[in-house]
């Protein structure tokens, strides 16, 4: 095959439709625009949503009320009751959370919550930890430790 044999798939390609050209070209006299009427003029024609006067659906809906707060910090969570899984006495980190499974990335900052019961001391780091969770994790001898979140974790 060379280069000048080449041609494009039968029916990929469409003829320009010339408007206004005469009666013989299937597009003359009115040129597509039917007769008369607000599209048929030059510039003519209504902005997008116009419902010919009836009050538009998007004017008909409710507006949006209510703020959001662009401080809101959202975080991925881990009940208590899910940390058996790790060794007693092992160290229980962000990282470790996602190699089991626990929490699908670090792109959030994670939140241990007080949900479930816990039977083995951990050393659990996470970015914050409600407070039933701090106290069954000491309650077991294991220890909470905060760490600190960074500023790019915020939503907004």
């Amino acid at each position: 095959m060379k280069q000048n044999e080449l041609s494009p798939a039968p029916g990929s390609k469409h003829k320009r439709k010339r408007v206004g050209r005469g009666h013989g070209s299937g597009h003359g006299t009115y040129s597509g625009r039917g007769i008369k009427g607000q599209k048929a003029r030059a510039g003519g024609g209504v902005r997008p949503g116009f419902e010919g006067g009836q009050l538009p659906l998007i004017q008909r809906l409710p507006q949006k009320r209510g703020f959001v707060n662009i401080s809101r910090v959202e975080y991925d969570i881990v009940n208590v009751g899910r940390l058996n899984i790790f060794e007693p006495g092992s160290e229980v980190t962000p990282d470790r959370l996602v190699e089991a499974g626990l929490v699908k990335s670090l792109k959030k900052p994670i939140k241990i919550l007080g949900d479930g019961e816990i039977d083995r001391a951990l050393t659990v780091k996470a970015n914050r930890f409600s407070s039933s969770a701090k106290t069954k994790i000491e309650a077991v001898g294991g220890k909470a430790e905060e760490i600190g979140i960074a500023q790019e974790t915020r939503k907004g």
